[in-house]
Parts: structure tokens; sequence; C-alpha cells
């Protein structure tokens, strides 16, 4: 199974720390899943580590998974990181720390097809925060939420591991357009 990949073109982020936390989810993360910061961890140690559940009917306080593609590979108790060259393998397993950033008016992110839900593709011209789901979806018209407008169809390369082959996935580039 393909899991999302983002490209952080351009985002605040990058240059503001208070835009930047580490979180953890009683569900897989992928990389581009969006989702709300309410709470901090009660686990003793994870005093810094905020809680991410799924977007609520307000849309408000979303953030968005981008951690170091790292793909963790689990044999027996032992994980080993960056094994697997494939980043649309990378998740982050419900429990463990992911990286999250708070996206702002003008970003630019690039995702991959299999980090955004459902809805009829770039025609949409809108990416938008939907509640009870942590991809965004495709929509026709901006929402109050987190909304990244359409800018171009792109491609993602994934190495193989093999010199002479190379394999591209469908990725789309955004602009933030809104948030709330």
């Amino acid at each position: 199974m393909s899991h999302g990949v983002i490209v952080a073109n351009k985002i605040r982020a990058t240059d503001v720390d208070a835009l930047n936390r580490v979180c953890v989810s009683a569900d897989d993360i992928d990389n581009g899943f969006v989702f709300e910061l309410l709470t901090r961890s009660a686990t003793s140690g994870e005093s810094e580590v905020w809680v991410a559940t799924k977007s609520g009917g307000t849309l408000t306080n979303i953030w968005m998974a981008k951690s170091a593609g790292l793909v963790s590979t689990v044999s027996g108790s032992n994980e080993f990181l960056g094994l697997d060259s494939d980043i649309r393998n990378f998740y982050k397993v419900a429990g463990k720390m992911v990286d999250c950033f708070k996206p702002q008016v003008g970003d630019v992110i690039t995702l991959s097809a299999d980090a955004l839900g459902a809805g009829s593709g770039a025609a949409s011209a809108y990416a938008v925060v939907t509640s009870g789901t942590y991809k965004l979806t495709w929509s026709g018209s901006a929402v109050s939420g987190l909304t990244l407008k359409y800018l171009a169809t792109v491609y993602n390369s994934i190495p193989t591991g093999t010199i002479s082959d190379t394999q591209q996935v469908v990725a789309y580039k955004f602009t933030v357009s809104a948030i709330a």
C-alpha cells in the first residue's frame, strides 16, 4: 500500500519554530495528513508532544504531518531507518511521534495523489480539510478551514535502487489560500 508523500516547497514553518510541533496519534499517520492539535500528551516524558486527532466540525487549528521520509523497517523488536528507499512506504505507526507543521497562507506544498482523499482530482481546483478524515479532499470551492488551491500536476521521482530505473508518481502542487 502506498502512503502519502509531501514536498514542502516553500513553507513559513521552515523559518518559524512556533509553526512546528511533534505529535502522536492513536492512528497511523502518513505525511500530508491533516489533523487538530488540541491537547498535549499525558504520557510521562512527552510534555512537549501534542495529540493529533481527526478534524472536528470547526475545521480550525489544522496541522499537517511532515516528517523526514526515512522509512522504518521493523524486525522483531528492532526498528531500522532508511533501508527502504521508496518514500511512499513511509508512515508513522499509531503511538509513534511524528513531526508536523501549521500551514500558512502562501505556503507552497506538493502532495502525492495517495495523500489526498476522494474527489475528482485537479479539475476540482482545491484540496480542503474535511471533518472526520485525515486526508484533504478535492473540492470545487474553498472552505472556511484549511484550503489548498491547485497550481499544477507534477511528478515525484521514486528511487527503486537500480541505477537505470526510475519511477514517477502523480503529485499535485498547491498554494495555501485559506486557514482558520
